[in-house]
């Protein structure tokens, strides 16, 4: 577990208080299809690791196929901040650009995720 780190959306309406459970080196983008249209990477938090401190009323919620992935966005600006994994239903992932003073050269090159290949998926 890494210290508590600060997410925020881009209007500042939503504000995450995140406890990590891997370092911020270890952020990955996925290639499944909702995912490669986003293209923001993320790191991992335990279930019970993102707290919402503001804006609980502000996030929206996305789901498709499965709907075992919850998908949350600030619904003002639009800002990606945390989704509960498909693929590993214990850990949450958050948007590494939406936690505060990160600087998104300084994380490439970045992994990648085959999200494409899920195993829900066959």
């Amino acid at each position: 577990m890494t210290d508590p780190v600060r997410a925020t959306c881009h209007c500042g309406a939503v504000e995450l208080r995140v406890t990590l459970s891997a370092p911020l080196s270890s952020a990955r983008r996925c290639d499944c299809s909702y995912c490669r249209r986003r293209a923001q990477p993320t790191v991992s938090a335990p279930q019970g690791g993102v707290q919402v401190v503001r804006g609980a009323d502000n996030l929206t919620l996305y789901q498709w196929g499965t709907k075992t992935a919850k998908h949350y966005f600030c619904k003002t600006c639009g800002i990606y901040l945390f989704h509960h994994r498909r693929a590993a239903p214990n850990d949450i992932g958050v948007n590494l650009y939406a936690i505060d003073g990160t600087e998104p050269r300084d994380f490439e090159p970045l992994g990648w995720t085959d999200g494409v290949n899920h195993p829900s998926d066959r």
